[in-house]
């Protein structure tokens, strides 16, 4: 029971780390880019994939 509760809220925290990383991404790029760069808006989805992928590229691996 005690590792049912852990795993769920291990998904929870993440799913929460999600959002609060995504949404801010994704308002920023809708309120900046179309305006300066004349890029289109982009969804949650597509601002998750840009959170991932930066992380990706640009996390330091020298730990």
């Amino acid at each position: 029971m005690e590792l049912l509760i852990k795993i769920i809220g291990t998904i929870l925290l993440g799913i929460s780390l999600a959002l609060l990383f995504t949404f801010p991404t994704m308002w920023l790029w809708n309120w900046l880019m179309p305006a300066i760069f004349g890029l289109i808006k982009i969804s949650f989805w597509q601002a998750l994939g840009l959170n991932l992928l930066c992380g990706l590229l640009f996390k330091d691996s020298s730990k």
